[in-house]
C-alpha cells in the first residue's frame, strides 16, 4: 500500500505520515529528510546536493526518483511507503507512477491538505523554537524566508499534481486546520480494505 501526502511546509504531512506509519507497517519517506540525512552522512549524493538544499531549491527530479527507489528496495518498506511531500511536478508524479508500476505497485491514495498561510507561519515558527529549545539546530526549510518561497512554489507546481491524481480518482481533499486525530481517521476510512 503505497499513500501520498501532499500540502505546503508545515501542513502536517510528517504528523499524518507517522500515524499511517505506526498503524499499518508502512515507511514514511520524507524526501527532505532523506536528502538531508545523505547530506549528514556526507554521501556523494549528500555533497551534491547540499549547495541546492542551502539555497532552499528543489533536488532534480532524477536524483530523487534514484534515491527513493533505491530507499524502497529496503526490507522496511515491504508493506509499502508514504511519500511525504512527492510528487511536487507532474514530471515527478508521472516517473513515481512508471518506477512503481515497474515494481508492481501503485499509488492507492493521495491525500492533500490544505492549510491557512498565517497559521502555516506560526507551526513553522513554533517548529523552530522547539528545535532551539531543545538545543538543536533550525532547519533551513524552518527559516521564513524560505517557508515563504516554498509556498510560492508549492502553489504554481504542486497544485497542478492534485488535479493529475484527481482525474486518477485517488485524491482525498482534507481541511489540515483540523484537529489531528479528525484527519487522521478521514485517511483511514479513505483508505482501500486490505485483502
Amino acid at each position: 500500500m503505497n499513500i501520498i501526502l501532499m500540502g505546503p511546509p508545515g501542513a502536517g504531512k510528517g504528523t499524518q505520515a507517522k500515524i499511517l506509519e505506526e498503524k499499518y507497517g508502512l515507511k514514511q519517506l520524507s524526501t527532505g529528510d532523506m536528502l538531508r540525512a545523505e547530506r549528514a552522512a556526507g554521501t556523494e549524493l549528500g555533497t551534491r546536493v547540499q549547495a541546492i538544499m542551502d539555497a532552499g531549491d528543489l533536488v532534480s527530479d532524477d536524483i530523487i526518483i534514484e534515491m527513493i527507489e533505491k530507499r524502497m528496495n529496503e526490507k522496511d518498506c515491504a508493506n509499502g511507503v508514504i511519500f511525504d511531500g512527492f510528487p511536487r511536478t507532474i514530471p515527478q508524479a508521472d516517473a513515481l507512477g512508471l518506477m512503481l508500476k515497474a515494481k508492481g505497485k501503485s499509488i492507492v491514495l493521495v491525500v492533500d491538505l490544505a492549510v491557512d498561510e498565517n497559521i502555516l507561519f506560526e507551526r513553522v515558527e513554533k517548529r523552530a523554537a522547539e528545535a532551539v529549545a531543545a538545543g538543536q539546530p533550525v532547519r533551513n526549510d524552518d527559516r521564513p524566508e524560505v517557508v515563504a518561497r516554498r509556498i510560492r512554489e508549492y502553489k504554481t507546481y504542486t497544485a497542478e499534481v492534485s488535479p493529475y491524481y484527481e482525474s486518477r480518482g485517488l485524491l482525498l481533499r482534507l481541511d489540515g486546520m483540523q484537529p489531528i486525530d479528525l484527519i487522521a481517521t478521514r485517511i483511514q476510512a479513505a483508505l482501500p480494505a486490505k485483502k
